[in-house]
């Protein structure tokens, strides 16, 4: 009698399990699976001889084995016989309809999709983070393995692991990530008397919000560097006061409230609102689509998402307006050539056409995508080349560095880049961030159809056209009034003082009917909420000069700088701030500030006090407004998501 390779397995696992499970022994759990497996005590010397061979291989297998059993059993009850562990198998089986459970489960393109768990990062922890719920990034996902991981043995003597949500047989996916962010520490509180100048350039990307979105509804905290409080911010519109001509091309409003997590500080919000162009208004649009179409596009969050959207965007165009494909994957090529948007039935039957395959030749893609725009642009035309990707480029010119300086010099020659991402698990956004700054155009992160109705649809004027460029705000805070203050948000887009009045320094570019918000936290003088102590030899307070005493009421000086398009000179638009400035109605300031405390929880921040998830939730539930799209809405839902899955 000879030992079949099923009783070998489960022997072999009762031997692992007992391992597992702390027996006294080894020598126990062998009597123990022999007595399970071996009903018969009068058998032949060659069988007695066989079952001491697999005592002796499960004992080397125990010491060999590389599966850490610790990871993938902490905190779970794993079942402890074969037939317990095929039961479970066979019933997960059948709830999906007998697919194997390791296998994807692919969503319609339009709904939440399942989502990677996000690239191990820095344990970044504080007290603050543990009063809101926020575990630091390791212990969420050590956690989230606890709860969403079951093990379930297959064919082999350790069996295949294949994971699973506790509340059905959908399968958490989690491939390999390679997904990068640009990385930058919050901005530090600063005392006015020694630095009283604050620098940035405007940002107007959304990516950001939409990925941490992504995260939260595939069920994970977002990477804490993906988290921009300023994109998040600035997805959603205001109601500022609208530009009445192109001469002026910016309206700004300002208001100050009382802090919602401090009643001892100031939120000081700026609000900046392009003029608004109709479509039928702006110049023939030639529009260059840049498709990645390598393998791993394949996805259904990725190209067949990419498709619907393009579609999208092909019904918001006019007739005069022309489109051109290029697509890129191990070699670029021409899909498309130039066609009048009016073409329609052509436009569709390429992008209907698109498969994936290959590696991402993206610098070649660009290069072909340039040289067709270059051929489409005529007088009076703006031309804009969409790079619409799942990640990075790793064919061909892929340093930043060299493609930053790609991009400007094409941008200098009359084409804007503008960047869509898709897809999880191989995003690099600083790099799209790069390529959409320095292209003068915007970088959107595509999770959902919806996304892409609002991106391509329901703003595609600000989308494709710019009404002005090198936007840069600088803050001055008066010293007599203004004891502290910090920005929040805009790391990646700090500037230097001297960078201001610099024209040769980039900044970001403002669509047409975009607009823009910043927050600033200020301590007024005398506050107890001031964090810096006094110095022996003074704090260094403004003087008593006429000119000091003059501004004595205002809180701060805020001057924004920008050009037109193509011009070299830039303009100045400046506004003085009062304890009273009230340009904004106060619900719209206490909906930002529900946003950015609900960024900066997800980003661990020592500001917000005692602040919770249900308090960014009541403040943003009771300044909701008119929510005609119900993208506030949603964003209470993403609260809520956050509560559960950060505790």
């Amino acid at each position: 009698m000879v030992l079949g390779g099923g009783a070998a397995r489960i022997f072999s696992i009762n031997i692992l399990m007992a391992v597992r499970q702390g027996r006294p022994s080894l020598h126990s759990a062998a009597a123990e699976g022999t007595a399970t497996m071996i009903p018969s005590k009068r058998l032949p010397k060659a069988v007695l001889i066989g079952s001491a061979s697999i005592v002796t291989l499960a004992v080397a297998a125990v010491v060999t084995q590389s599966i850490d059993f610790d990871s993938h059993f902490s905190g779970s009850t794993a079942p402890s016989t074969l037939g317990q562990q095929r039961t479970e198998h066979e019933r997960l089986r059948a709830e999906t309809g007998n697919r194997p459970i390791e296998a994807p489960v692919e969503a319609p393109v339009d709904a939440p999709l399942p989502t990677p768990a996000p690239a191990p990062q820095e344990i970044r922890t504080s007290a603050v983070s543990q009063k809101h719920g926020i575990a630091p990034a390791g212990e969420v996902r050590q956690r989230s393995n606890r709860i969403n991981e079951r093990a379930h043995f297959t064919d082999g003597l350790a069996g295949q692991l294949s994971l699973t949500s506790p509340d059905s047989a959908r399968p958490v996916i989690q491939p390999n990530d390679r997904e990068r962010f640009a990385s930058a520490a919050p901005n530090p509180l600063k005392q006015t008397a020694n630095d009283p100048v604050s620098t940035f350039s405007i940002d107007v990307d959304t990516a950001s919000y939409s990925f941490v979105r992504a995260s939260l509804t595939g069920g994970y905290l977002p990477n804490q560097d993906a988290v921009r409080v300023e994109e998040m911010i600035n997805y959603f519109p205001y109601d500022y006061d609208v530009p009445q001509s192109r001469e002026v091309p910016f309206k700004t409003s300002i208001s100050v409230i009382e802090t919602p997590w401090n009643a001892d500080t100031k939120l000081m919000q700026i609000g900046v609102q392009g003029y608004k162009v109709p479509l039928a208004e702006l110049p023939p649009q030639n529009l260059v689509f840049l498709i990645d179409t390598s393998g791993s596009m394949a996805d259904a969050n990725k190209l067949p998402l990419l498709q619907q959207s393009f579609r999208l965007l092909l019904s918001s165009l006019r007739a005069e307006d022309e489109v051109a494909i290029v697509t890129y994957a191990g070699s670029a090529g021409v899909l498309l050539e130039p066609t009048r948007a009016s073409d329609r039935s052509l436009i569709l039957q390429k992008i209907d056409a698109l498969t994936s395959g290959g590696s991402t030749a993206g610098h070649a893609g660009l290069k072909g995508a340039y040289a067709l725009a270059e051929k489409m642009t005529g007088e009076g035309e703006q031309t804009r080349v969409i790079l619409a990707t799942d990640g990075d480029f790793n064919v061909g010119l892929s340093d930043t560095e060299s493609l930053k300086r790609y991009i400007s010099e094409q941008r200098d020659n009359g084409t804007a880049l503008s960047v869509l991402g898709f897809g999880r698990g191989n995003y690099n956004d600083e790099l799209m961030q790069t390529l959409a700054q320095n292209g003068q155009g915007v970088a959107a992160y595509i999770d959902t159809l919806s996304e892409a109705r609002k991106v391509l649809v329901d703003q595609v004027v600000s989308s494709i056209s710019m009404i002005a460029q090198d936007v840069k705000i600088q803050v001055e805070f008066n010293p007599q009034t203004v004891a502290e203050y910090r920005l929040i948000g805009y790391e990646t887009r700090a500037l230097k003082t001297e960078d201001f009045r610099n024209d040769k320094v980039d900044a970001g570019d403002i669509g047409a009917g975009h607009n823009v918000t910043a927050l600033y936290e200020i301590t007024p003088v005398g506050s107890p909420a001031r964090k810096f102590a006094d110095l022996r030899y003074g704090n260094g307070e403004a003087s008593s000069s006429p000119d000091a005493q003059a501004f004595e009421g205002e809180l701060a000086f805020v001057k924004l700088r920008y050009k037109t398009p193509g011009a070299e000179k830039s303009k100045l638009i400046s506004t003085p701030v009062t304890a009273d400035t009230s340009n904004v109605p106060p619900s719209e300031t206490r909906f930002a500030a529900a946003v950015a405390a609900f960024g900066q929880m997800l980003k661990g921040s020592d500001y917000l006090e005692e602040w919770t998830y249900q308090d960014v939730e009541r403040l943003a539930q009771a300044n909701r407004g008119d929510d005609t799209l119900g993208y506030r809405s949603e964003f209470l839902n993403l609260v809520r998501m956050a509560q559960v899955t950060g505790h």
